[in-house]
């Protein structure tokens, strides 16, 4: 069984809510693989624990009967079962994933952290999909942006600490050096939070990635009214480079069996070009 902890809220609160373990059903321990990999490669024996912020979807989310949902959690779920390991997630804000995995209160980010030179110095990054951005405009696009030069003078939220912040900031120092009117750029603690600041008018637009742009879309709550900028690559991430090896191995395994090919198709998501997944960067110095 997945194990779900939302690390942002109480266990009362948790209680209440009906989220304090949110779970997929998987083949039963007893059906399992032995386990590949043991501490201290890993936290804790036979578990596998992700942090995650699911308010992403179709990749990462909570569906309406509080369980873990989503691209991401599927691949990883799928990982496990070819280690022998169970899965269990933290629920907790982006800005706490590159923190809490040096400090080892997880063993892996599960939450499409896009690769950076800087960041593949500081954990092992595994690429496992390509993503790009997207500005969302509220239903019908009101106000009607079409480029990236019409944020001029807009306000849009976005989650704080990611690779969307920071290309956020870019779109607006490209729109300041043309002389357009500022973009003020809103940071809110998850995508969550940004896309409710655009659905009550506190932004114009909202910045997320393709895929859960396109999402939102389709189920009517805004427009996707800019996409495809800044294509860059999603990871998953480690501290371990053994535990990382033996990620790799398994996402081989997937696609070398189609699993992964058909997951990424079934969700819209663009697959890696390389025909191997492997650790890109140097890892920790």
């Amino acid at each position: 069984m997945t194990k779900f902890i939302d690390a942002t809220t109480s266990r009362r609160g948790l209680l209440k809510a009906g989220a304090a373990a949110s779970a997929l059903v998987l083949a039963p321990a007893s059906l399992r693989a032995q386990p590949k990999v043991a501490p201290p490669t890993i936290i804790k024996a036979g578990t596998l624990i992700m942090s995650i912020n699911p308010t992403l979807p179709p990749l990462q989310f909570v569906d309406d009967k509080g369980e873990l949902k989503g691209m991401r959690v599927e691949l990883a779920n799928e990982c496990c079962k070819r280690l022998g390991l169970a899965p269990e997630y933290i629920r907790t804000e982006f800005a706490t994933m590159i923190p809490g995995l040096a400090a080892k209160r997880w063993d892996m980010i599960n939450t499409g952290i896009f690769w950076t030179e800087e960041r593949s110095k500081l954990m092992y990054m595994v690429p496992t999909e390509q993503a790009a951005i997207s500005f969302l405009a509220a239903k019908g696009n009101p106000l009607g942006i079409k480029t990236v030069d019409d944020l001029a003078g807009k306000k849009i939220s976005v989650e704080l600490g990611g690779i969307e912040e920071r290309r956020t900031r870019e779109v607006a120092e490209m729109i300041a050096k043309k002389g357009l009117k500022p973009v003020t750029v809103m940071t809110f603690n998850n995508f969550a939070e940004a896309f409710q600041a655009l659905k009550a008018g506190q932004s114009d637009a909202a910045t997320s990635i393709d895929a859960t742009a396109m999402f939102m879309q389709q189920r009517g709550d805004f427009t996707r009214a800019v996409s495809g900028v800044f294509p860059q690559t999603a990871c998953f991430a480690f501290a371990s480079k053994p535990l990382a090896d033996a990620v790799v191995g398994a996402l081989n395994e997937l696609m070398k069996d189609g699993y992964y090919g058909k997951l990424l198709d079934q969700y819209g998501v663009l697959k890696i070009d390389e025909p191997q997944f492997a650790i890109k960067g140097s890892g920790p110095a």
